[in-house]
């Protein structure tokens, strides 16, 4: 509060009294006795008007007689050592009726009243703006006068103090001194109730609101309440969508200005926040705290927040919130276009882009490009060879955590996920979810380009490789790419002679599990798919489609060379080696080569004349089936 200021020509000022001799300064120079006299008051009675517009005039320093013994502080008048003692003992005496809300003393509760009523009744004479109390109106009329020059730095931009440690720049002298607070380690505002430490009063008094409970900010949307109205800002930009802050350099954009300077350190390199144990830079301050509690001895895993059902922990309370509508079953934001609900706004903003096919993060090695950042760090993860979780029963390694968990799975033969149709258990729901649908025929992932559908998203991503000629997984023996990598493993097993699925019928061996399903048909004789024009039967479902294309005509897959077209995918492959002359399948008996394997097992039937194919009316043998469906024709005429 401002001291009240003497006011020598005025006879009727009693500071000059009072400061001379407390007691005569109950009584002015004529004898009367006035009012009791306020201290917080400035000289109000009539004087010369050229007087009152005078700004030196001498600013008197009370006597401070009532002293806080608690923390020894010094006020002028009791009333004050009151209320600055209620600070301590927590007391708020002075009730809202209107919301409940209790405050120190009454004059807080005064101005705090004006924002149910909306009352402003302190105006300002320039411009016109109002407010609730005279010290915000006092504030503002710095604006029109001496701190003009600072409000106007919020137009030019000009920051003229400059940090000598790190060399970043502010336009108030006290944002700088608050500034390097980040340099010292200063925290001089602390919690109460936990001990942490803030920088900035303002923090404190809202991070005060987590232990209360209080969350006086509320969305007129969702009805979601905050603790601060910068919170709210930033909640409410995810209804609308807005993101002002954009990065100047890629251009991508942020609902809050701190996701933006963090994400531009990842730009410059900056790495401002530093362990003054052991030199280690980080780029955001919570990184540095999770560090240091490496040198403190406290679990660098700890996680202060836990989840009062499941018991998992988090570093941070809104990771926190997102956990828990797993168990509430909240999904609170929901996609525009297809309706589909999500636990955080992060899964809504990765969701949208399946619709937009926006994938902004690119691979450096090999140029893929991904729908969020984790998947990228994931796929990277197989370029490096990196494993860092290993099974503690088999050592088995896995670049996934959630790989590793549902491999452990398989050694306690826990399942948790069970199917409702047939009773078969699976160890996670994705899994139990792809499952399902083979109960529903749901195949939710089609081809834009031939309308194939399939159960499984990265199914149908290996499928577009087929229209596309990617073969991103490369053999590192012979060269040879495939559109996955679950062919490239089974290639592999090629040069290492490794067959270790067995069938137990003929005991022929097999470089997968699915080329064994598909030999274990040969013996049962099982073909579950049949052509709905001509009845022939298949062993597999991708035969049939195949077939099906002879009744429509339909050759989905064409030659770049010479515009052929053909039924399937390996015909196509097939066909192209006769413009590259490459023929990788060879006879071990007499060295001849081929262009598939087909072709190669006709031809070593003439080693071992081998004639499988008989001629059921004259009892005729053949190498091949052609040859005797040929044969046939000469008994039908």
């Amino acid at each position: 509060m401002r001291p009240p200021i003497h006011n020598p020509t005025n006879p009727h000022c009693f500071l000059t009294q009072r400061t001379s001799n407390p007691e005569a300064s109950r009584t002015n120079v004529s004898g009367e006795t006035p009012c009791t006299w306020q201290p917080w008051l400035a000289c109000t009675s009539p004087g010369p008007p050229q007087e009152s517009l005078v700004r030196d005039e001498t600013r008197i320093s009370l006597p401070k007689p009532n002293s806080c013994d608690q923390c020894g502080k010094s006020f002028s008048v009791t009333s004050s050592l009151k209320a600055h003692q209620r600070t301590h003992t927590g007391e708020k005496p002075y009730s809202c009726y209107q919301c409940g809300k209790s405050f120190t003393s009454s004059s807080h509760l005064t101005i705090h009243q004006k924002t149910h009523t909306g009352e402003k009744p302190y105006s300002c004479d320039q411009c016109g703006k109002s407010f609730v109390t005279s010290s915000c109106l006092t504030i503002h009329q710095r604006i029109h006068t001496g701190n003009l020059t600072s409000h106007q730095r919020t137009h030019t931009g000009e920051k003229p103090y400059r940090c000598n440690q790190c060399g970043k720049n502010f336009s108030h002298s006290g944002n700088l001194i608050a500034h390097l607070r980040i340099h010292t380690g200063e925290k001089p505002h602390c919690c109460s109730d936990c001990g942490q430490r803030f920088i900035f009063l303002a923090d404190l008094k809202i991070h005060q609101r987590i232990h209360t409970g209080e969350k006086p900010y509320h969305c007129s949307d969702c009805g979601k309440s905050f603790v601060s109205s910068k919170h709210l800002k930033s909640h409410q930009r995810t209804h609308t969508g807005e993101k002002p802050y954009s990065c100047d350099q890629c251009g991508k954009s942020f609902s809050v200005t701190s996701s933006l300077k963090t994400h531009q350190r990842g730009h410059t390199g900056e790495k401002p926040y530093s362990c003054d144990q052991c030199g280690k830079s980080f780029v955001t301050s919570s990184s540095l705290t999770m560090h240091q509690r490496t040198h403190t001895g406290e679990k660098p895993h700890q996680k202060p927040y836990s989840c009062d059902q499941c018991g998992k922990r988090f570093s941070h309370s809104s990771n926190l919130m997102v956990h828990l509508r797993m168990h509430t079953g909240e999904k609170p934001y929901s996609c525009d276009q297809c309706g589909k609900s999500f636990t955080s706004s992060s899964q809504l903003t990765i969701h949208k882009r399946t619709h937009t096919g926006d994938k902004p993060y690119h691979c450096s090695d090999c140029g893929k490009s991904f729908v969020s950042s984790q998947y990228l760090k994931s796929h990277q993860k197989t370029h490096k060879g990196e494993k860092l979780y290993s099974c503690d029963q088999c050592g088995r390694s896995f670049t996934h955590s959630s790989n590793m968990i549902s491999h452990q799975r398989t050694h306690t033969r826990e399942h948790t996920q069970d199917c409702d149709q047939c009773g078969k258990s699976f160890v996670t729901s994705s899994i139990l979810t792809t499952h399902q649908r083979t109960h529903t025929g749901e195949k939710p992932y089609s081809c834009d380009r031939c309308g194939k559908s399939f159960t499984t998203s990265n199914q149908l991503t290996i499928h577009q490789r087929i229209h596309t000629g990617e073969k991103p997984y490369h053999c590192s023996d012979c060269g040879r790419s495939f559109v996955s990598s679950q062919y490239l493993k089974s290639h592999k097993r090629t040069h290492t002679i490794a067959k270790p699925y067995h069938c137990s019928d003929c005991g022929k061996s097999f470089v997968s599990s699915q080329y064994l399903k598909s030999h274990q048909k040969t013996h049962t004789g099982e073909k579950p798919y049949s052509c709905d024009q001509c009845g022939k039967r298949f062993s597999h479902s991708s035969n049939l489609m195949v077939h099906l294309r002879m009744h429509t005509g339909e050759k989905p897959y064409s030659c770049d060379q010479c515009g052929k077209s053909f039924t399937s995918f390996s015909q196509l492959t097939i066909h192209k080696r006769t413009h590259t002359g490459d023929k990788p399948y060879h006879c071990s008996d007499c060295g001849k080569s081929f262009v598939s394997s087909q072709n190669l097992k006709s031809h070593e039937k003439t080693h071992t004349g081998e004639k499988p194919y008989s001629c059921d009316q004259c009892g005729r043998s053949f190498t091949h089936s052609r040859n005797m469906i040929s044969h046939q024709r000469t008994h039908t005429g």
